[in-house]
């Protein structure tokens, strides 16, 4: 099973569009690893052609918010529906289970023992200023704790996250994550 784990950056926000749409936004960074290649890239807006075809060849997209966020953002840019190819959202997996949505940072910090390396608004100063090294570097970085997240899930069938002071378990149903997709991706890139 090929899977993609990916997150992306933007060079504006909700308040510069007027509207909470995330289509509305502007893709500055898409950062992914590949299961297959075992690496990690990331892509900007001017250089998604190069993605397309890595992601056409995926079973399965993780990402965190993805659904909500990222999946509806790359699609305005994709010639077709990415919406046809399995995705796992690692917050609304959360979400279902815990019945609150818990920050990518927190779930890091309690899961794994590392905090981020910066937040949304660094990444777009960071555009603003173009010092794409240090965007691509948290963008990869927000990949890798994603993949990490999801790995670890997989293994214990949680995650923790802070409540307080307290660490404590958010049990997650997995057995179904890495099932085959129902309905296949209709490829619309000519390979």
């Amino acid at each position: 099973m090929r899977k993609i784990v990916f997150d992306i950056e933007t060079k504006n926000m909700f308040s510069d569009v007027g509207t909470n749409d995330p289509a509305a936004l502007d893709i500055s960074v898409v950062g992914v690893y590949d299961s297959v290649t075992d690496r990690y890239d990331t892509f900007l807006e001017n250089e998604l052609k190069l993605l397309w075809p890595i992601v056409e060849k995926t079973d399965l997209l993780i990402g965190f918010n993805s659904d909500h966020f990222d999946i509806p953002l790359l699609n305005k840019y994709y010639p077709g529906d990415l919406t046809k190819i399995k995705s796992l959202d690692l917050m609304k997996e959360v979400k279902n289970s815990l019945g609150r949505r818990i920050k990518l940072d927190t779930l890091a910090e309690a899961t794994l023992g590392k905090k981020k390396i910066g937040n949304g608004f660094q990444a777009l100063e960071w555009w603003k200023r173009g010092e794409l090294d240090k965007l691509r570097a948290y963008c990869i970085e927000d990949v890798r704790i994603t993949k990490e997240l999801y790995n670890h899930a997989l293994a214990h069938k949680s995650l923790k996250y802070l409540d307080g002071k307290a660490i404590k378990d958010i049990k997650l149903e997995t057995g179904h994550w890495e099932e085959p997709a129902k309905s296949a991706m209709t490829h619309v890139l000519p390979f």
